[in-house]
């Protein structure tokens, strides 16, 4: 059984998806959870799902009454990561409500199609841009930077309180390969790594673990008959996962049991 009591995570992104369920599983173990997301509206292209779409425009009244309903504590900021003194007010917020953070969960994404080859739209009849100075520096802006910002945070604070535990848990995609047709979100999500890597070792000697997660195919409002149908293609794909499922390995991570586990990409099937 693991027991987070007495601990404080920040979790972004968590309006919905991985981040929603992730949030209340901490929340169940017993952390204090400050919960971030920003409300975005989907393009209307005729691939996405409303289902998606929905998830990502949501608030976080749903998450905080199931966190609170079962006697959790948690606290919501909408916060734009865009913005670079974001990190330093969401780490303000959680100590003035709780306390000092020690886990943080980079799950939030600024997700985006783009290609080097012609544009149009992609195998899901997604709207595909061509790689551009817009869909570059709208995919780091969150993905990258602020995830970096937020370990730098995090680092800060850590040193500043004397703490001697804490956990950095990262949410990736794609692959060595690089990600046709999400080509900025790939070498946005491999950066992440890296930060987190780094942190892995850098704050080693402070009692911080630093890991990210790469899901398989996660049931967050994507997958319709067109992506099922892509799964069945590929032998690489073996489980489409739930939130919940992804969320008890991040929680897993963040736990007491997970020390010996640093500076790794956890695969997920």
């Amino acid at each position: 059984m693991i027991d987070l009591s007495g601990h404080v995570a920040i979790v972004t992104g968590a309006n919905h998806g991985i981040g929603a369920a992730t949030a209340i599983r901490l929340a169940e173990a017993g952390a204090a959870v400050l919960v971030t997301y920003l409300r975005v509206q989907n393009s209307a292209d005729t691939g996405t799902p409303e289902t998606a779409g929905g998830g990502r425009a949501a608030g976080s009244e749903a998450v905080l009454e199931a966190i609170r309903n079962h006697g959790g504590a948690a606290e919501s900021v909408e916060a734009d990561l865009t913005k670079a003194m974001v990190p330093s007010m969401l780490f303000d917020k959680a100590e003035a409500t709780f306390g000092p953070v020690d886990i943080l969960v980079n799950n939030a994404s600024a997700w985006g199609t783009d290609t080097f080859a012609e544009p149009g739209a992609d195998r899901f009849d997604r709207a595909l841009p061509r790689v551009s100075e817009e869909t570059i520096d709208h995919q780091m802006a969150v993905d990258m930077r602020a995830s970096a910002l937020l370990i730098s945070e995090f680092a800060t604070r850590h040193v500043l309180h004397d703490l001697a535990w804490g956990r950095i848990v990262g949410l990736t995609s794609g692959g060595h390969l690089g990600f046709p047709q999400e080509v900025s979100y790939g070498a946005a999500k491999a950066a992440l790594e890296s930060y987190s890597m780094s942190a892995a070792f850098e704050l080693a000697e402070r009692g911080v673990t630093s890991n990210v997660v790469h899901p398989p195919v996660t049931d967050t409002g994507w997958i319709t008959e067109e992506v099922e149908a892509a799964m069945e293609r590929d032998r690489h794909l073996i489980h489409v996962a739930q939130p919940e499922e992804v969320a008890r390995v991040i929680a897993f991570l963040a736990s007491d049991d997970a020390r010996l586990v640093t500076g790794n990409v956890v695969h997920l099937r």
